[in-house]
């Protein structure tokens, strides 16, 4: 999965986008997602780019999810400030829970299948 570990994140952002818009009735055009996504989707460039300084050595995969979440709440959050669309503190709670399960548990069973595997 690791290969794959950035369209696996960008699609936990697009699913918090998509599910947000849904919830609160707005248009959920490809168009619409990505103008409730790109907050975000800063804030994931950012995490990962700062995830890919690390040596390979030092790198967890909890402490990737980490820095790659924590990264995309905060900067997608202060962004969706600067821009005018708000973060009320609920939706704070609820993105960083979703972006949390999402992109930390996908590594989490990632990392329990190759202890499986005997990597």
């Amino acid at each position: 999965m690791r290969r794959f570990a950035f369209w696996l994140d960008l699609g936990v952002v697009l699913v918090l986008a998509a599910g947000g818009r849904r919830s609160h009735d707005l248009d959920g055009s490809v168009l619409g997602v990505l103008e409730t996504a790109w907050p975000f989707l800063v804030g994931l460039a950012v995490g990962w780019v700062a995830v890919a300084r690390q040596p390979r050595t030092r790198r967890v995969w909890w402490l990737d999810g980490t820095v790659v979440t924590l990264s995309t709440v905060v900067v997608g959050m202060l962004l969706r400030l600067a821009s005018g669309q708000g973060a009320a503190a609920a939706f704070v709670l609820v993105a960083t829970a979703v972006l949390a399960a999402g992109m930390l548990g996908w590594r989490a069973v990632d990392a329990a299948l190759e202890v499986r595997r005997g990597r």
